[in-house]
């Protein structure tokens, strides 16, 4: 083999490996920043969060019976990874509401609050509450063993093909009013 074909060889073995690195490096970086991102801690800091995170610590989903908590990507965050990179970059509009004072107070929060929680909603809707499912599901729900007002309406809503938030808005978080209405 001629030294220039060595050569090339060496360089293409090199960037191989270069990118190689470069990929695992960005990778492991992603990985780190969707797993911070992903806390609650995270998602609190915000300062227009605070009303938010205090409803939720009055709920079912923060302290109950059962010791189960839901934190905020439990609810908010799709588990695979194209669902849940299109709600990282949806979740970026109330970052940057945040940082450009669009909702950073409470008064400006509520008067957008009507819209934030509809866009939420909608998305349940169209994933058939995927999130809320990874821990309720119809199939596993042991309706003899839910008072009668439960039972009725689990069964009805399973039969009427109707997802967990047409019915439980306002679980976690306070229910905004339409201003519409």
């Amino acid at each position: 083999m001629s030294k220039r074909k060595a050569f090339l060889r060496r360089g293409y073995i090199i960037a191989f490996l270069l990118a190689t690195g470069l990929g695992v490096i960005i990778t492991m970086g992603f990985s780190t920043v969707t797993e911070k991102t992903n806390t609650t801690e995270f998602c609190t800091s915000c300062h227009s969060m605070q009303w938010v995170t205090q409803e939720w610590k009055e709920s079912y989903h923060y302290k109950n019976a059962s010791g189960v908590r839901a934190e905020c990507a439990d609810c908010h965050v799709p588990h695979s990874f194209g669902p849940m990179l299109h709600a990282k970059i949806i979740a970026a509009k109330d970052v940057w509401g945040e940082m450009t004072g669009v909702i950073n107070t409470k008064e400006k929060f509520e008067n957008h609050r009507w819209t934030m929680a509809n866009r939420v909603w909608e998305k349940m809707r169209a994933t058939d509450s995927r999130e809320c499912r990874s821990c309720h599901a119809f199939e596993f729900m042991d309706t003899s063993e839910q008072a009668k007002f439960s039972r009725k309406k689990h069964l009805k809503a399973q039969e009427l093909g109707k997802t967990c938030i047409d019915c439980h808005k306002g679980m976690a978080h306070e229910e905004p009013e339409n201003p519409d209405a």
